[in-house]
């Protein structure tokens, strides 16, 4: 509240400061600004220069009722930095009357209005312009041509709308340059006269997006002017944000006038203040005109002059975190309770400027301004007055309360937030706008004079223009001005032009300067319109590089976006990439998964490429599994060599040599071929490890079941009478060997001619290697040959088990037993490692079955045959054996 009351009471102190100007509300003004100049030909132009605030104020405070009596609704004020668009709009006109080569013998006159920003003002100041001869009769030609043939203005699209309204009835050109974005003022079917001196507002749409995605500023605030063409921005931007994942924080409705009515209203600037500040959208959008950025510098410099010294601090400081985007048309202007204020708040700004170039006629045009106060000009004595805080001296109303103004005061000592030396975009584009019109009258000149005899013309009928007939020549327009840009309108009536981007840098003594930085060109291919130069940016002082405008943190490479429920999209959580994805970008929406043959690293924000896996000879574990595959094998050719050795004795006769031989060579066979895994995986390979040990394993299985099924058969044939008699020999060992094996012979075969084994790769197994792997082609058959060879072992385990009690020599049966025993239980925990492991561990637990089953059958069958034939070889003879069976048959 206290606050509030401050605000307000500087407010109406400053307000003392024009009392010079008439007040608007009980006596309205009766005279309106203006500066006429004669001339053969006449272009006329309507200005913003002069405004309104309201200030009516009603307390119910009993203490504060004395201060707060006004007769007045409204203050008029002086938007000073204005003045130089009277001052381009006379210079352009005086340039052209002393230029030889633009309209030779005519003289341009000219007839300046100033419309108050108000409707009614609006439509006066235009009949008024048209049609005033001393006495104002609306559309009435008293004899007198007044000969205006076209009208430059206004600043503001609603100025624009008003003038065309008249102005197109009677088909004036009408050449505006206002920068907003009112589209309904491109129809050129309802306003066949109306030409627009900036380029398509809409380019600005394209540039703001672009400038935010350039910057990755996700959530922004909006600041817009309340009026028709602020919603029409609104409309038109926030589906064009919302489309490149940008989010709307905030929008504040900036006044068409600046109130100062009530307390609430004080409390609105305070909220408004806060809501600003306090948001964490860090680059706002500001939209409207000049009176959008007062009513904006009113409520967040004021209150930071009038509170207390630590949240004055605070709040700078907040402020210097923000990033302010202005539209074309938001010039940093002030007014007169004003003066003082603090531009630097305003530091590093980002401008879509109208383009314009450097007239150097012009600055020393404005340093040789000297008023005088009886001239035509009846805008200099307020303008000077209200700059220079002084006054003109007034024979009528003689006063002391201020300096006297000598005119010799300078416009270049004058800070930029109140008038600027260099040519802004809207008098750039006034200048050039006074141009067309000068070199479309002088076309047409050129046209008549080709066309028509000009002896036989009165030279004053010669100079008479009907404005309409100008439009023609206008519409074609295309000249270079002194700067050297070429002017000219595309078919909309809209000059063919890009925008400025620049850079507010501003400096202690309340001056700044606007930096070009970059450029939004139409010409360019869609997509890169926008041209931004960096390093020329300065940024808020504490910062060195452009500040990040999010709704929160950003989530980091190795996270990606997680959606907060009931919240915009902008503002998100950060969640860790799942296993096996990845993030390599801020603020992903999805992590994503690493294209084949690679995977994600540790800390999942790039992908890696894979290795390539098998089981190489040089591996450690390789090394060790040979080693183990080569000492078996040569232990099995030592066993081999040694029952060879003792082949007549009757322990090897006694176990069927042939069978033995057989069982040998193929646990020799067993043992080197589990050296076919090893190795980088090529078609040959693939093609025999699982075929050849399926064989060979086969083959040996079938020898010890045959060794098992002779021992049955030939404890029964001992019996007197039994039929098993015929089937003691070697032609049912051979049966049993040669049957069974033909059987995974044709198994095998089957499965190399149907889908055989071959070389792969298998890319999604393990997170970061490739399998170089034998795909084993038709899963059915491989298990198939697997299953047949774990069938013949458990029925010789069947059959040895049962029989392990007969009589036998050296009890065969027992170690068949044994040693099947082992052989399975090998064989059965090898189905779930191998279908739980991976790469060359797969690959591992093959090689030690084969090893580990074969290395069962070789040490449990002929580690006790080796050990009577080498170190008791006096049990190596029939007595023992016959003695030994004969004790078995008593048991």
């Amino acid at each position: 509240m206290v606050k509030s009351v401050l605000l307000l009471m500087l407010l109406l102190h400053m307000a003392g400061k024009v009392r010079s100007l008439k007040c608007a509300g009980d006596n309205p003004l009766q005279i309106p600004h203006e500066w006429y100049q004669p001339g053969e030909i006449l272009i006329g132009e309507i200005v913003n220069l002069i405004g309104y605030m309201s200030y009516q104020v009603s307390f119910t405070s009993t203490h504060l009722r004395t201060f707060f009596t006004f007769q007045c609704k409204e203050m008029i004020f002086l938007n000073t930095k204005f003045y130089q668009h009277i001052l381009a709009f006379v210079f352009a006109i005086e340039e052209i009357n002393q230029n030889p080569n633009i309209l030779p013998n005519v003289t341009l006159g000219f007839h300046i209005y100033d419309n108050y920003s108000d409707r009614r003002w609006s439509y006066q100041t235009i009949l008024d312009l048209l049609f005033h001869y001393g006495v104002f009769f609306p559309n009435f030609n008293c004899g007198i041509q007044k000969n205006v043939v076209g009208i430059i203005g206004g600043l503001n699209s609603e100025t624009s709308s008003y003038m065309a309204d008249v102005l197109s009835l009677y088909r004036i050109p009408q050449i505006s340059y206002d920068g907003s974005f009112q589209s309904t003022m491109n129809d050129s079917a309802e306003f066949p006269s109306f030409y627009r001196m900036v380029p398509n507002g809409a380019l600005q749409y394209v540039g703001i997006v672009q400038l935010l995605v350039h910057f990755k500023w996700k959530w922004v605030g909006f600041i817009i002017h309340d009026g028709e063409a602020g919603e029409h921005f609104l409309q038109r931007l926030e589906p064009m944000v919302s489309r490149n994942g940008i989010c709307v924080a905030f929008t504040k409705r900036a006044p068409r006038k600046i109130h100062v009515d009530t307390i609430d209203d004080m409390m609105n600037a305070e909220s408004n203040t806060a809501a600003i500040l306090e948001s964490k959208a860090t680059a706002i959008i500001v939209h409207g005109g000049t009176t959008t950025f007062m009513w904006l510098a009113t409520n967040i410099w004021s209150p930071v002059q009038l509170i207390s010294i630590a949240d004055a601090e605070h709040m700078e400081k907040t402020t210097e975190g923000k990033v302010w985007v202005t539209t074309s048309q938001i010039d940093f202007a002030v007014i007169n309770f004003q003066l003082f204020f603090d531009i630097r708040i305003f530091h590093g700004a980002l401008s879509f400027s109208i383009h314009s170039n450097t007239i150097i006629a012009f600055q020393r045009f404005l340093q040789m301004q000297k008023p005088s106060w009886n001239n035509e000009n009846g805008f200099v004595k307020d303008f000077w007055e209200q700059v220079f805080d002084c006054e003109v001296p007034d024979s009528m109303n003689p006063t002391n309360s201020k300096e006297t103004c000598t005119g010799e005061e300078k416009l270049d000592s004058l800070p930029a937030t109140i008038f600027e030396m260099s040519m802004t975009g809207h008098s750039y584009s006034i200048y050039n706008a006074v141009y067309a019109i000068a070199h479309s009258l002088h076309t047409m000149f050129l046209h008549r004079a080709k066309h028509t005899a000009v002896e036989e013309e009165d030279s004053q009928a010669f100079l008479t223009v009907k404005p309409w007939q100008l439009h023609p020549f206008l519409q074609r327009i295309s000249f270079n001005n002194s700067a050297g840009d070429e002017i000219m309108f595309n078919d909309r009536g809209e000059l063919v032009a890009g925008f400025d981007v620049t850079n507010l840098v501003t400096f202690p003594n309340y001056s700044y300067i606007r930096v070009k930085v970059g450029k939004l060109d139409a010409q360019t291919p869609p997509g890169k319109e926008l041209t931004i130069h960096e390093d020329r940016i300065e940024w808020h002082r504490e910062l060195s590089q452009p500040p990040f405008s999010l709704c929160n943190d950003k989530c980091y490479p190795g996270y990606s976006k997680e959606m907060k429920e009931g919240e915009k999209f902008c503002c998100y959580d950060c969640a860790p990439c799942p296993q096996g994805k990845m993030s390599n970008q801020e603020d992903m929406d999805y992590c994503i998964i690493c294209q084949e043959g690679h995977y994600p690293n540790k800390v999942q924000d790039e992908c890696i490429p894979k290795i390539l896996s098998f089981l190489s000879f040089a591996d450690t574990l390789s090394i060790i599994l040979v080693f183990m595959a080569v000492f078996f094998s040569l232990t099995t050719a030592v066993v081999l060599a040694i029952f060879i050795k003792y082949k007549d004795t009757p322990i090897v006769k006694a176990n069927n040599r042939s069978l033995t031989y057989v069982l040998l060579v193929s646990l020799f066979l067993c043992f080197l071929c589990s050296l076919l895994f090893i190795g980088q995986p090529n078609p040959v390979t693939c093609l025999l490890r699982q075929t050849i040990f399926g064989i060979v394993f086969t083959t040996a299985v079938s020898s010890v079941l045959a060794k098992t099924i002779i021992v049955v058969v030939a404890f029964m044939a001992s019996k007197p009478g039994n039929l098993f008699r015929k089937w003691v020999g070697k032609r049912l060992a051979y049966s049993i060997v040669i049957s069974c094996s033909s059987v995974q012979m044709v198994l095998c075969a089957l499965w190399l001619c149907v889908s055989p084994p071959f070389p792969d790769l298998d890319m999604h197994s393990l997170n970061a290697e490739i399998i170089m792997q034998c795909n084993e082609g038709s899963v059915s058959l491989f298990y198939c040959v697997l299953g047949y060879m774990g069938f013949l072992a458990i029925v010789c385990f069947t059959v040895a088990f049962l029989a392990r009690k007969l009589p036998d020599s050296f009890n065969e049966a027992k170690f068949i037993t044994f040693s099947m025993l082992v052989f399975c239980s090998v064989w059965l925990s090898f189905l779930p490692t191998y279908l739980s492991t991976k790469g060359k561990d797969m690959v591992v637990v093959e090689i030690f079955s084969i090893l580990a089953s074969s290395a069962g059958l070789l040490g449990c069958i002929f580690w006790p045959k080796c050990y009577i034939l080498i170190v008791r070889p006096e049990m190596n003879n029939r007595e023992h054996l016959i003695r030994k069976q004969i004790l078995v048959s008593n048991n």
